[in-house]
C-alpha cells in the first residue's frame, strides 16, 4: 500500500524508527526498521517457490528471497517518487519518502491547491505501479525459464496488485485521494471531500477485516495467515481513514483563526526599563503584551508572560524588562494578516508562547499568544 501525508508527516529526518538511506531530487529516502521484518518474511514465504524453480540452492534460496524483497521495495520507491515529482511540479514541497512494513508514504509540506492537482498527484502512483507490472510482463515473454523468469513474473504480479489495490476508492489509498478530488470538484469543499473519502476508507477497512470469513462462506479455503493479514491491513486502513476524517474536521475550523483578530494590544518599551514600570504602563493602557525595543525604536523582543508571572513582585522593581524577554529570532515575527492553516504551519515551524505581529510596512500591530490561539480553536470546535 502507498499513501501520502500533508502536514505532520510521520517519518521525519529525526525519527528514531527510520533510517535515511539517500536522497533523490532533494527528497530524503527513509526506510523504517519494520521493513527488515517484512523483508525476512517475504524471503521466508517465497523460499519454497524459489526452491521449486531453482532446486539445489539450499540456504541461498533465502538470499534470493531477500533480493526479491529489495527489488519489490525499489518498485514501491518508484511509485512514491512519482507522487513526489508531480507534487514538486505543482510547487508543493516534499520532505521525505518513507518505506515501511506496509508500503510507502510521501510526506509533503502542504496539500494540493485544486482538485486537478489532487487527482494528478494521486493517480500517478497506481499508474506507475501498473506500468512497472506491464513492463515486467512484457519482459517475461523473452525471459528464459528458471529463477530469473520467476523473479520477473513475481514482480509483475506484485506491481499489478499494488496498482489495482491503490485504486480502491478509500483513504488512505491513492484511490481514496482520487475520490477526494472528485468530491472536491463537485462540492467545492476539500474538507467535506476528505471526510467522504475517509468514510469510504472505513467501509473498505471493514470489508478487509471480514474478507477471510467471507471467503470461507464462499467455500474458498483460508488459513491463519490470511486472518492475520486481514487484521493488519484492516486496522491500518481504519486508523488512517479515521485520522484523515479527524484532520479534515480540524482543518475546517482553521479559517476562523485570524492573527489580527486574536492579537493582544501591545506596549513598546526600552529594554532597560524596570519590569515593574513596564507592567504599570501596560496596565494603564490596558495592553495585554509588552514588546522591547532598542535605542533606534526597533522591536527586539517579546516579554514572556509566563516568566513575568513567575517573577515575585518584590523583584520586579529592580529587574530590567529584558530579563523576562525572548529575543525575536527568525519565525517569531508574523504578518498581522496571517490566518488559518498558514498561521498554524508558521507556529509549528517556530514553536513559542508569543509572536510579534507586523503590518506590511513593518510597524508593530500586536502580539499573538499561543494560548489565545488554542482557546479560539477550542471555542470553534
Amino acid at each position: 500500500m502507498a499513501h501520502r501525508t500533508g502536514l505532520g508527516a510521520p517519518a521525519e529526518r529525526n525519527d528514531p524508527g527510520a533510517l535515511r538511506v539517500g536522497s533523490i531530487g532533494g527528497v530524503d529516502v527513509m526506510v523504517r526498521s519494520s521493513w527488515l521484518i517484512v523483508a525476512a518474511l517475504i524471503a521466508y514465504l517465497v523460499a519454497p517457490a524459489i526452491e521449486q524453480v531453482a532446486p539445489g540452492l539450499g540456504a541461498l534460496k533465502y538470499v534470493a528471497g531477500v533480493a526479491f524483497a529489495v527489488l519489490l521495495t525499489l518498485s514501491l520507491l518508484l511509485h512514491e517518487i512519482s507522487h513526489a515529482l508531480v507534487a514538486k511540479r505543482f510547487g508543493i514541497g516534499v520532505r521525505s519518502i518513507t518505506l515501511h512494513f506496509i508500503g510507502g508514504v510521501t510526506a509533503m509540506d502542504g496539500e494540493p491547491g485544486t482538485p486537478k492537482q489532487e487527482f494528478a498527484i494521486s493517480a500517478v502512483g497506481p499508474a506507475t505501479s501498473l506500468a512497472i507490472g506491464g513492463l515486467a510482463l512484457a519482459l517475461l515473454q523473452g525471459t528464459p525459464d528458471g529463477l530469473l523468469a520467476w523473479v520477473v513474473g513475481a514482480l509483475a504480479y506484485a506491481n499489478l496488485v499494488v496498482g489495482v489495490l491503490n485504486l480502491v476508492p478509500g483513504l488512505p489509498l491513492d484511490g481514496g485521494r482520487v475520490l477526494r478530488a472528485g468530491v472536491w470538484k463537485v462540492t467545492g469543499d476539500p474538507h467535506r471531500a476528505t471526510v467522504a473519502a475517509g468514510w469510504v476508507g472505513r467501509a473498505v477497512a471493514v470489508v478487509v477485516l471480514f474478507s477471510p470469513w467471507l471467503l470461507e462462506l464462499a467455500g474458498i479455503p483460508v488459513g491463519i495467515t490470511d486472518y492475520v493479514i486481514a487484521v493488519v491491513f484492516g486496522w491500518f486502513m481504519w486508523s488512517a481513514a479515521t485520522s484523515a476524517i479527524m484532520s479534515a474536521r480540524i482543518r475546517a475550523k482553521l479559517p476562523a483563526l485570524r492573527a489580527r483578530a486574536l492579537a493582544r494590544r501591545t506596549l513598546s518599551v526600552p529594554e532597560e526599563l524596570p519590569l515593574a514600570e513596564a507592567i504599570r504602563q501596560a496596565q494603564d493602557i490596558e495592553a495585554g503584551s509588552i514588546v522591547t525595543q532598542d535605542a533606534a525604536g526597533r522591536p527586539v523582543g517579546v516579554v514572556n508572560e509566563a516568566a513575568v508571572h513567575a517573577t515575585p513582585e518584590e523583584r520586579r522593581s529592580w529587574m530590567a524588562v529584558r530579563d523576562v524577554t525572548r529575543t525575536l529570532e527568525p519565525g517569531l515575527t508574523l504578518p498581522a494578516d496571517i490566518a488559518g492553516e498558514q498561521l498554524i504551519r508558521a507556529m509549528q515551524s517556530a514553536p513559542a508562547t508569543e509572536y510579534l505581529l507586523l503590518e506590511p510596512d513593518g510597524g508593530v500591530y500586536g502580539v499573538l499568544s499561543t494560548s489565545d490561539v488554542d482557546a479560539a480553536f477550542s471555542a470553534n470546535r
